[in-house]
């Protein structure tokens, strides 16, 4: 038996302190705290304090949930707000979209390669809209190409990124797995990966550069 332990426990309680205090003071486990200190009655003055105490930390609660959905609300309200800028995306604006996001995220140089990776679905469908209905790739022309992590489930991955691209399954390379050196947390971020898209046409990435370059020229000057 954990004597230092049962003791100290046995202590805070006969000082008045709930079964909640004792384990968030000491780290005990519930079980352990309650079982231990099961016969110790406390004074109604020490019930009473408990009890305020109790009310006090479920007002103070709900009024930090309160605040917070306020919050939520007020930025939500901007978003929503900030929407009504745009009602819709014609050819011309979907190009510079597209063209912007390769800047940020797609190969510029290499082996004369359209390629873009990213683990967002929504980046990965608006490229695939740009890729298909600005550059006119053919279908058969894609190529997708998988990273994830060991632990991860290669199936539900590629079923995953078939979905999300409208690439075919049977158009994918080898799923690259990853040792799963990463954070427990980053892995759990990313479920399924990173997706690349290939589409191996010299002419189409030569294009892309030089809608960048023109459109970075227009902004510079």
């Amino acid at each position: 038996m954990k004597v230092k332990e049962r003791e100290h426990a046995r202590k805070l309680r006969q000082e008045g302190k709930s079964m909640n205090q004792i384990i968030e003071e000491t780290g005990y486990s519930k079980a352990s705290v309650s079982f231990w200190t099961r016969d110790i009655v406390l004074t109604r003055s020490q019930k009473n304090k408990i009890s305020l105490r109790g009310r006090s930390v479920e007002s103070i609660e709900r009024r930090r949930i309160s605040r917070l959905a306020n919050i939520a609300n007020k930025r939500r309200a901007i978003m929503d707000l900030a929407k009504e800028d745009f009602t819709n995306l014609t050819i011309r604006e979907l190009k510079l979209v597209g063209a912007m996001i390769y800047w940020g995220e797609g190969r510029k140089v290499g082996n004369w390669t359209v390629s873009l990776a990213n683990s967002d679905p929504l980046i990965i469908k608006v490229m695939m809209r740009f890729f298909r209905e600005v550059c006119k790739v053919p279908e058969e022309k894609f190529r997708g190409h998988i990273h994830t992590f060991e632990n991860a489930s290669v199936y539900k991955a590629e079923k995953y990124w078939s979905l999300i691209s409208g690439i075919p399954l049977a158009q994918f390379y080898k799923t690259y797995t990853k040792p799963s050196k990463g954070s427990l947390q980053k892995r759990q971020m990313l479920p399924y990966g990173t997706l690349d898209i290939y589409v191996h046409d010299t002419k189409l990435f030569l294009t892309i550069k030089g809608w960048i370059e023109k459109i970075a020229e227009l902004v510079i000057n």
